[in-house]
């Protein structure tokens, strides 16, 4: 039952007249601890992510396009100047460095093993080229537009646009309603090799870049090492996991506590990302490799006790700590200094370079009767691990300087945002021009 408005009205004043009078003659100042400091971040964070999901979704965009949109207006709106304390937030960035761990768990947990082994010969060498194209390219094009960038920066930035998001266009197959065509099949399967070979590249250069030696031939062997270790690492974990983790589960299922599902799965992410940062690896390949490893058949026990599979029980944590991530790249996008000429003239052209790493995708396709184009195109989006790119190359650290500055940052952010925009009509025109559409 509710109060008379006339009652409502009077509580209210009231209320406002006790805690002014309360504050005024405690002397209490406006100090905001760091927990109140962190639960004002989160509360615009995570409202600004709401909003510019909700609005991508409305234009039939990914939401993540929305996310990272809302957080460029965010850090770049006249008037805000006084929320930028909030990306200086340690421990805002935190828990978006703990949204991104499980956002690469997450992508995980829907592949398999089996996927990767499933993936015909024209899925990996389509998966190859792409990446190596995309190394090439994007180094290249970055020494050449930028000569003052060190070489490990253009080989960072290189390597940041090699991956394609298997989300991004799995959503646009999927709306086209072309997801059963022999093209759906191959690009998404040359997608999963796609994200792993680009987490391969990521840790190897991570590690060569911040390893002091940034000659582009003195480090021949330390590239050679940070490769084999980083294979070797994949490959251990993924074996002993596979082999270790079906009664790891069965043990877990005898446990009567709630969500006991959930917490062997985070904790088997959390350990395989320390164990991959603490041999030198980035601890983003360990979350993805945890996630690679567990299959439908480790929740079995569990379900049929009530308890939802653990795909469904990541959801509520990652649909609210991933998009702080989103939001947070956004936000330390400096939108002004994108604007400066030379920046965005190599902000397109970065683009251009990631498109066109792309398209060399066409070769690999062996397969007859698969348009070549739409697989390029298929294979063209950039998402979610160049955005861990992003974000981890400006906290990586060469000669006390960032790895990744202010214009590397803008240009890999505008990638992703227009090779996701471009991605649906391309896909569309390709489609349609070879009456592939249902």
């Amino acid at each position: 039952m509710r109060p008379k408005p006339s009652v409502y009205r009077a509580v209210v004043l009231l209320a406002i007249v006790l805690l002014a009078v309360g504050v005024s003659l405690s002397g209490a100042s406006m100090h905001v601890d760091e927990l109140g400091q962190l639960a004002f971040g989160l509360t615009v964070v995570v409202t600004a992510a709401l909003a510019g999901g909700h609005l991508a979704a409305r234009i039939g965009q990914p939401p993540v396009l929305g996310e990272i949109l809302a957080g460029v207006l965010l850090g770049n709106l006249p008037g805000l100047g006084g929320l930028h304390s909030i990306t200086a937030d340690p421990h805002v960035d935190m828990v978006a460095r703990v949204g991104m761990l499980l956002l690469l768990f997450e992508v995980g947990v829907e592949l398999s093993v089996a996927d990767l082994f499933a993936v015909g010969a024209s899925s990996l060498l389509v998966a190859v080229l792409g990446t190596s194209a995309s190394l090439a390219i994007g180094t290249t094009a970055t020494m050449f537009l930028m000569p003052a960038v060190p070489f490990a920066a253009a080989v960072f930035i290189g390597a940041a646009i090699t991956a394609t998001s298997v989300g991004i266009t799995a959503r646009v197959l999927r709306d086209m309603r072309a997801s059963r065509s022999k093209e759906a099949k191959l690009i998404l399967g040359a997608a999963i090799l796609d994200d792993v070979l680009a987490l391969v590249v990521l840790s190897a250069v991570s590690a060569w870049a911040t390893s002091g030696s940034t000659a582009a031939v003195s480090s021949a062997t330390t590239i050679a090492a940070l490769l084999m270790k980083t294979v070797g690492f994949l490959v251990l974990a993924i074996s002993l996991g596979v082999a270790m983790t079906p009664a790891w589960f069965r043990l877990g299922a005898q446990l009567r506590t709630s969500g006991a599902l959930l917490s062997l799965g985070l904790c088997l992410c959390f350990f395989l990302s320390w164990a991959a940062s603490a041999i030198g690896l980035a601890a983003l390949v360990g979350a993805f490799t945890a996630g690679l490893v567990l299959e439908d058949s480790h929740s079995e026990l569990f379900v049929r006790r009530g308890e939802r599979p653990l795909g469904e029980l990541l959801q509520p944590m990652t649909s609210f700590l991933v998009p702080v991530f989103f939001v947070l790249v956004g936000f330390r996008m400096n939108l002004a200094a994108l604007m400066r000429p030379e920046l965005l003239t190599f902000a397109l052209l970065l683009t251009a370079a990631a498109i066109l790493g792309k398209l060399a995708c066409a070769g690999g396709v062996l397969s007859r009767g698969v348009n070549r184009l739409t697989v390029a195109f298929g294979m063209m989006p950039r998402g979610e691990v160049t955005l861990v790119f992003a974000a981890m190359g400006t906290t990586l650290r060469v000669d006390e300087l960032p790895l990744l500055d202010d214009r590397g940052y803008a240009a890999l952010v505008t990638v992703v945002i227009l090779t996701t925009l471009a991605t649906p009509p391309a896909l569309e025109w390709s489609l349609l021009r070879r009456g592939k559409l249902d």
